[in-house]
């Protein structure tokens, strides 16, 4: 593997990372962290897509980087190949997170079609065998991040990184668990290549088919826990809530496809958006078949704008865009209590370094919004940077 230019960061002491899955949050037993975290332990540091904010994201040198860097469990994405082969990608889309255009004995797959409402071009993982897949390069997918490791890495199966995350936690002595998510499940099972059950029957083989089990199962669609759960699937399960945006006058945050509602609700008829999920009566029906929810973070803390005179949110940097950068982080909502009170541990996605996704009051510095979200007592945090959210949890424990 090529030199990778940045440092490791020691946050990740032993003693906040041992015996991951014996708690319903998966820290410490017994090391209370003064935080009101669901079982007063400390968060959980979930390395979104593995060590994302440095290496092409998915990839089993991701994973292994964001191991090595200290975190507690490694998150993934699973896709479906032509051949019926879970492999971890973000998208069915295959142009956004690969190479694969630079494959010219691929370029007749590339099509315009339909993934959960949006219209995408590109090339998909049912079009492809795993060997297929195999002859592709991972690239980064944000521009802002390192590029020069692009191709370099694979495109892994589920069953890699299963194998991946046991051999780390042998090597370590510390326990790492993995964070699934059934991506676009619907899409799949529309095409006859459904993905539950091959999941359960992956994480059964792994031995792991239990509430303590250092594994996290998580989706979008009810449906899809709701399945598995009613095919024996015993591990803990989450449910995903997105949100397309916010509404930088008012701090509410707005919906369009495909992150209006879960695609299973739309095929069902069902009109209602994401935000039902967060109030009190939606947080009772998701502990019906979950153990967590697992909230686009502008659900806890939203921001809002500076609104000029023509009514549309000013760019405050002069930076010739409007986002996060040019607006104010607002007081928390009282989702994780509400969570808490119906039993549901917390884990909000995403935290980023970069500066255009910071509000304007963190003063660049994601440590500040890392412990502006430990304070409200989520039980974890999916982040593309582990060494900082360690690094912050770090100093807020001591």
């Amino acid at each position: 593997m090529p030199s990778i230019p940045f440092r490791l960061h020691p946050a990740a002491s032993a003693a906040l990372l041992l015996a991951l899955g014996l708690s319903a949050c998966g820290t410490v037993p017994g090391q209370r962290s003064g935080l009101p975290t669901l079982d007063g332990q400390l968060p959980l540091v979930i390395a979104h897509r593995g060590a994302s904010g440095y290496l092409p994201e998915e990839t089993l040198e991701a994973y292994t980087r964001a191991i090595e860097l200290g975190a507690d469990v490694i998150e993934m994405d699973i896709v479906v190949t032509k051949d019926r082969q879970l492999i971890t990608r973000h998208d069915p889309n295959l142009a956004i997170s690969t190479d694969v255009a630079k494959h010219p004995e691929f370029a007749s797959r590339k099509k315009t079609i339909q993934v959960d409402g949006e219209t995408q071009t590109g090339w998909f993982s049912d079009d492809f065998t795993l060997a297929e897949i195999k002859t592709l390069g991972a690239i980064s997918t944000d521009v802002e991040r390192p590029q020069q490791f692009n191709g370099q890495f694979k495109v892994p199966t589920l069953q890699e990184v299963i194998d991946l995350a046991k051999a780390q936690s042998a090597k370590t002595g510390r326990t790492i668990a993995i964070y699934p998510e059934t991506k676009n499940p619907s899409y799949f099972a529309a095409l006859g290549l459904p993905m539950e059950d091959q999941l359960i029957a992956l994480i059964t083989k792994a031995g792991w088919n239990s509430k303590s089990a250092p594994i996290f199962v998580q989706s979008f669609e009810p449906s899809s826990l709701k399945y598995m759960k009613s095919k024996g699937l015993q591990t803990k399960l989450v449910q995903l809530i997105d949100g397309d945006g916010v509404d930088l006058r008012t701090g509410q945050i707005t919906f369009a496809v495909p992150s209006d509602r879960p695609y299973d609700w739309t095929i069902m008829g069902d009109k209602r958006n994401f935000d039902v999920m967060v109030t009190p009566e939606g947080l009772a029906e998701i502990k019906t078949y979950a153990d967590g929810i697992g909230p686009w973070k502008r659900y806890i803390i939203s921001t809002k704008g500076t609104i000029g005179a023509d009514g549309k949110p000013v760019d405050v940097n002069g930076d010739g865009k409007v986002n996060d950068a040019d607006a104010t982080s607002q007081p928390a909502t009282r989702l994780v209590a509400d969570a808490h009170k119906a039993g549901l541990f917390v884990h909000p996605f995403t935290f980023r370094n970069e500066s255009r996704r910071l509000a304007a009051d963190y003063q660049k510095n994601p440590a500040a919004e890392y412990t502006a979200f430990y304070k409200t007592g989520v039980d974890g945090v999916f982040t593309d940077f582990t060494d900082t959210a360690l690094a912050a949890r770090k100093a807020l424990a001591q």
